[in-house]
């Protein structure tokens, strides 16, 4: 029996690793299955979450997709763009002080050096259900705030951070393997932001408004205290805005017919 379940530890790792890809810069990304989740969070989960997060809502995640482990470091912007504007500079820590038409500008670079189109930023919503990894409660490692400091840079003078970034995947991951979805620096997600959007989403694949003044960023950074770090809290800056606490993952859609 107990070499049964070490047989079953192996596959389970064996499957992990097959569900991963490094591209030609580095990046890990992870293959993210098709499903559905409950979106959203309410007073009800924590007394902090804001009209913008509710109502709780079903939706579903038709295709599968690669997400990245970990956030796009310094060392991959260099290698695509050339340069490198971040205020905390060193190679495996996440690139920031990038605008969401900066990363568009690498992902245009990205897809030509790799030879694809595939490459883009998640929606909102994939982003949640990565996030989430299965889980329904405030932080995909349960509601409260006691084991954080295992799973992220947060909280300027009063958690882990020390007011500045952190190299990538040094802290526990999510049920997916993903670092740092909480934590470190916000994330630029492709939608338009909507204050009500939640109210009139679609159940399948949610792709945001189709217009706005703003886009959204998700996660939280290691300039928020413990209490933002939640997998719900939703924000948004102007398009060209920069700041040294937002940053990026990278999304990419399987090549046609090799996901169900």
């Amino acid at each position: 029996m107990r070499r049964f379940g070490w047989i079953l530890v192996l596959m389970s790792w064996i499957g992990l690793v097959m569900a991963e890809e490094r591209n030609s810069i580095g990046m890990v990304l992870v293959l993210i299955p098709p499903g559905s989740f409950v979106m959203g969070a309410d007073r009800t989960m924590d007394e902090r979450v804001v009209e913008t997060e509710t109502p709780r809502h079903k939706v579903i995640i038709g295709q599968g997709f690669y997400l990245g482990k970990y956030e796009v470091t310094q060392a991959q912007w260099q290698a695509v763009m050339g340069s490198n504007r971040s205020e905390f500079p060193g190679r495996d820590l996440p690139v920031e002080n990038v605008s969401w038409e900066d990363v568009q500008e690498f992902i245009q670079k990205l897809n030509r050096l790799e030879k694809t189109d595939l490459y883009r930023l998640p929606t909102e919503a994939e982003w949640e259900y990565a996030a989430r990894a299965g889980t329904e409660t405030v932080r995909y490692w349960g509601n409260g705030m006691e084991e954080m400091e295992r799973y992220a840079w947060f909280g300027y003078d009063q958690g882990n951070a020390y007011r500045q970034t952190h190299p990538v995947g040094q802290l526990q991951p999510n049920g997916w393997g993903l670092h740092d979805m909480l934590g470190n620096v916000w994330e630029w997600v492709a939608d338009w932001h909507g204050e009500r959007y939640y109210q009139v989403s679609p159940e399948v694949d949610p792709k945001g408004p189709d217009k706005g003044v703003s886009r959204v960023v998700r996660g939280g950074s290691w300039n928020n205290g413990g209490e933002s770090l939640r997998i719900s809290n939703r924000h948004d800056y102007h398009h060209e805005y920069r700041n040294s606490a937002v940053g990026f993952r990278l999304a990419r859609t399987p090549a046609a017919g090799t996901v169900r």
